[in-house]
């Protein structure tokens, strides 16, 4: 199956003309190739999709529901990279139009791998290859990508900016040809979710057992980790979206919509000394030692909350994993805050318990975050109303 940067770039915005002027005479001039060559590039875009593009008449041509689907992804795809030289203020007026896919591809093997030995094992293209894709991309731009650091190779801020427009386009190419080869069959292509602790014990798991029930052929990534850790991937087109809890400010980029509201409640081993209380007061949860969330986590302003304007107790640890929280309580006096649902099985088993009622204000808001100007793909479009389904949030909201 071709990746999104083994199409010919200029032939790909060559479709995009085709669809816009109606003819592959007029396509041919806007993009600079001659009709035959681009009658040429049509048909090997063509055959390596495996479908139609487009149906010939004596007057011109129309985009087939394949067509129409490239035609769209790819300038969307343009966009992102326009969007990541646009001011650069030197090199060619529009870069965007003069990028190859083989230049693409290189640099991001670059960005992935911070050297070009490294970035060489991994494209399969020699080391002079890749230099030079580099450094024509760089001509291209204006201004330096890449440089040297220590051992390695870091990107620019410029670099590092081109590398989310490429990783973006890369997204769009490849829901392209997933899209295209899904039709009239199952449907192809990839999901991958980035999973916040909460997400990962109520939402995600159910929706992926009914979602591969009716998607087997779809590949999903489930990536873990906290908000901090997973927003940038985000960004970057590297993960398709979010579950866990919801930021009152997102970054700039970001959508988000709400799913459910989780409340919060103070977790111990079952035996622990406060278990028999029904409703411990402060003076009480005060004398124990607690696990809390990372600065500037829902989960740690939360417990901040809890005890403001008052001494807070001891929070010797740190940490957002809660299998180590889980093993931390089992073998100690620690108390921690973490919704009920996330340690459901620990409770319904013996070995954890909730210390008094869920806390009054504790209400965290769970949901899913895409980047702004998403578009899923069919089946992204699927996984999306099964977590709304699970959720009870129909789907006009």
């Amino acid at each position: 199956m071709a990746g999104p940067f083994d199409l010919n770039l200029r032939h790909l915005r060559a479709v995009s003309a085709i669809v816009a002027q109606g003819s592959m005479s007029a396509a041919a001039e806007a993009v600079g190739l001659s009709q035959p060559a681009l009658t040429q590039g049509v048909a090997k875009l063509e055959q390596r999709l495996g479908a139609p593009l487009f149906e010939r008449h004596a007057d011109g041509m129309t985009a087939t529901p394949a067509g129409t689907t490239l035609s769209v992804r790819v300038d969307a795809a343009i966009a992102h990279l326009a969007g990541a030289v646009r001011s650069s203020g030197r090199g060619f007026n529009r870069p965007e139009l003069l990028m190859t896919s083989t230049q693409l591809r290189a640099f991001l093997a670059l960005a992935d791998a911070s050297g070009f030995a490294r970035a060489a094992d991994a494209t399969g293209l020699s080391q002079p290859a890749l230099h030079r894709a580099v450094r024509e991309l760089e001509q291209i731009c204006g201004h330096p990508l890449a440089e040297r650091r220590g051992r390695g190779v870091a990107l620019t801020v410029r670099g590092n900016r081109l590398a989310r427009g490429v990783r973006l386009a890369g997204v769009e190419l490849g829901a392209a040809i997933a899209e295209i080869r899904s039709e009239g069959s199952l449907e192809v292509g990839s999901l991958t979710i980035g999973a916040m602790p909460l997400s990962r014990a109520m939402i995600v798991p159910r929706a992926i057992a009914r979602f591969t029930a009716d998607y087997p052929r779809v590949r999903i990534d489930v990536v873990e980790g906290s908000w901090r850790e997973l927003i940038d991937p985000l960004l970057d087109g590297v993960l398709d979206l979010t579950i866990g809890a919801l930021r009152d400010r997102p970054p700039a980029g970001l959508d988000q919509f709400p799913l459910l509201t989780d409340r919060l409640a103070v977790v111990a081993r079952a035996q622990h000394p406060l278990a028999p209380e029904a409703a411990p007061d402060l003076d009480a949860l005060a004398r124990y030692p607690w696990i809390v969330g990372q600065a500037s986590t829902p989960l740690r302003a939360q417990w901040e909350r809890l005890f403001a304007g008052r001494a807070p107790p001891p929070a010797p640890i740190e940490c957002g994993s809660v299998m180590v929280i889980r093993e931390v309580l089992r073998e100690s006096d620690f108390l921690t805050l973490l919704s009920p649902d996330q340690v459901a099985l620990e409770v319904a088993s013996g070995v954890l318990r909730t210390i008094g009622p869920p806390l009054d204000d504790s209400n965290r808001i769970i949901g899913v975050s895409t980047r702004e100007g998403w578009r899923p793909t069919p089946a992204q479009a699927h996984f999306l109303h099964l977590v709304r389904q699970l959720s009870g949030i129909p789907e006009n909201q």
